[in-house]
């Protein structure tokens, strides 16, 4: 269902799977062929789902930006929206609350792309529901995206302070 005029919302997406290469920083990993394919494939069911943000923020991390870009391009989005904040690369979720806490009342639906374990930490304290695991898995997965319902504020963000929507993982389409 897309965001309405009455309704906030918050959208987690981890980015798509990376390579693995010892020669290379964390930062600067790659998306593998199959982290590609996720990101194409959420992209799609976002598309098809009429979910389109009126927000981009990625961490700059070349695994989340890739797979920003690629969402955005199945969303027939401007890439150029797409946003960079650093607090999105594993500053923890008081980082990202406090970048939250910045926004204007006039985004009504944003969307963060990033990494767990903060996202993971994340959707545990919005949502802060014992059966949120059993949603999720054991952990968030690549190329996973989770909608809330927030609070009319973006600041002052507690435990359990938002609605968890729905949870859609690219192995569920």
């Amino acid at each position: 269902m897309p965001p309405t005029e009455l309704t906030r919302q918050l959208w987690l997406l981890r980015h798509a799977e990376a390579k693995q290469d010892s020669t290379l920083q964390d930062f600067d990993r790659p998306l593998h062929q199959r982290g590609v394919e996720e990101a194409e494939k959420m992209g799609a069911w976002m598309r098809q789902q009429h979910l389109l943000p009126d927000l981009w923020l990625s961490s700059p991390a070349r695994r989340a930006m890739s797979t920003a870009g690629l969402v955005c391009g199945q969303l027939a989005a401007d890439e150029q929206a797409i946003q960079i904040d650093q607090r999105l690369y594993f500053k923890g979720i008081g980082a990202i609350k406090a970048m939250l806490a910045e926004l204007p009342k006039t985004n009504r639906c944003v969307l963060l792309v990033g990494h767990n374990p903060d996202f993971e930490l994340l959707l545990a304290g919005l949502h802060a529901s014992g059966q949120l695991a059993e949603r999720v898995g054991v952990a968030f997965p690549t190329a996973t995206l989770a909608r809330f319902a927030m609070p009319e504020e973006w600041h002052g963000l507690t435990r359990g302070c938002a609605e968890l929507l729905a949870i859609t993982s690219p192995a569920n389409l």
